[in-house]
């Protein structure tokens, strides 16, 4: 599409957005009731499924735009369901089954931390207790949290991005007021990005009944969580180091540490498969309900792609890592010929004026700060003390921000993802 019409199509937008939010009696045309949530997935996609994003959304099957000079898709993708979508503008390049209702794993994850992070400045202190733990999951992943010991809010989110810990997120979650006050706000949350897929039951997405997202609100889920920086550098830090026992040596307390990996093996890398080119997150799961689910998201050439895969078929060993690789060479091949089968839509209060003075609109835990002034500049910065991976740029080049109504929500936005090209290849 051409720059001047792109440019349109986005200024359309941001207008019915400030129409829609005046009609506060009328409901969102693409927004469809949220559905009451099954027992357990389907085993095939329903008849008729959410439309948020565009009636195509809503189909069963593969739905693309296949044109001259499009890409084919791979022939090879058994997920259950999967979306491609540009990060910055919001379409959605190609889909499969996309609101199909499917257990999310530690994709939840996402929403619990796009929800429960900008709560706890990064600094903050918790001691665990017998009760913060006590209703972790059995076979539950683990970061290795011991009761009686102290961890900061830092500590406690490296363990939860990078090892999935349910006992992070269930110290996290008992800090935020216990587990039932912490998947309320979730639902909240969800029901405010237009994630009408998705219905939490534990913050962790440990199986449970009746707990489900899609592939569409996933996607909708990742693309908010990274406007906030503290998001973007956990999901993109590589390794770092946890805070293990305390012991006595000579007389003195000495607290251990102990090298924790991130289990993105986009991100990390495994025996039978790379890092991929451009890499810079989000967050990977497996149960034995949901099988595997992945969102990642990637830069290439200035484009940052978002990619969702849930549960593929084929049981070979990281398929779902695979699949998701195979969709973002796709999709970066594809970029600027096809035509978008839907889009991302923004939040319901997108357009309302909802941002203060104070309010903290920077996404860092606990903090405040200043999104408009942020996008200023383009300052690097590397993960936090402690953690070794990629860098993350704390600002946006280039000024091409859409700020909706004071800045309540970013449309058009290129976020700060780190240059991976240069990071060490793999022997």
């Amino acid at each position: 599409m051409p720059a001047p019409m792109k440019t349109a199509r986005r200024v359309l937008l941001v207008a019915s957005a400030v129409v829609s939010s005046l009609a506060l009696t009328a409901p969102l045309s693409h927004a469809a009731p949220k559905p009451s949530p099954s027992t357990s997935p389907s085993a095939t996609p329903p008849a008729g499924m959410s439309t948020v994003g565009g009636e195509r959304l809503g189909q069963a099957g593969t739905q693309v735009n296949l044109a001259s000079g499009v890409p084919v898709l791979p022939k090879d993708l058994t997920a259950r369901s999967w979306v491609i979508a540009d990060a910055e503008s919001g379409d959605v390049l190609a889909a499969h089954n996309a609101h199909w209702r499917l257990p999310p794993a530690s994709t939840m994850k996402m929403l619990f931390a796009d929800t429960v992070l900008p709560k706890f400045p990064k600094s903050v202190e918790h001691k665990v207790v017998p009760s913060d733990l006590a209703d972790v999951g059995a076979g539950s992943s683990m970061v290795g949290i011991k009761e009686g010991e102290t961890y900061s809010v830092h500590d406690l989110w490296l363990g939860v991005f990078l090892r999935s810990g349910n006992d992070a997120v269930h110290v996290l979650s008992k800090m935020n007021g216990g587990i039932d006050n912490t998947v309320k706000e979730m639902n909240e949350h969800a029901e405010e990005l237009q994630a009408l897929d998705t219905n939490a039951v534990s913050p962790d997405g440990y199986d449970a009944p009746r707990q489900v997202s899609s592939a569409y609100d996933l996607t909708l889920i990742a693309r908010s969580g990274l406007q906030k920086k503290d998001f973007r550098e956990y999901c993109s830090t590589v390794t770092a180091k946890f805070p293990g026992s305390t012991s006595k040596k000579k007389g003195k307390s000495v607290r251990e540490t102990f090298e924790i990996q991130n289990t993105n093996r986009l991100l990390a890398g495994d025996s039978d498969i790379p890092v991929y080119q451009g890499i810079a997150g989000v967050k990977n799961g497996n149960t034995t309900n949901a099988g595997a689910t992945f969102t990642g998201v990637a830069e290439r050439n200035g484009k940052v792609l978002l990619v969702t895969v849930m549960n593929p078929e084929k049981s070979e060993h990281n398929e779902v890592y695979k699949e998701t690789a195979r969709l973002f060479d796709w999709g970066f091949q594809a970029a600027g010929k096809v035509q978008p089968v839907g889009e991302l839509v923004p939040p319901k209060s997108a357009a309302q004026a909802s941002a203060q003075p104070g309010s903290n609109s920077s996404g860092e835990a606990g903090g405040t700060g200043d999104a408009e002034k942020s996008s200023k500049s383009a300052v690097g910065a590397s993960a936090a003390s402690g953690s070794t991976g990629i860098g993350v740029a704390l600002g946006i080049t280039g000024g091409a921000l859409v700020l909706l109504a004071a800045g309540a929500f970013l449309i058009n936005r290129r976020w700060p993802l780190p240059d991976l090209v240069r990071r060490r290849g793999r022997s």
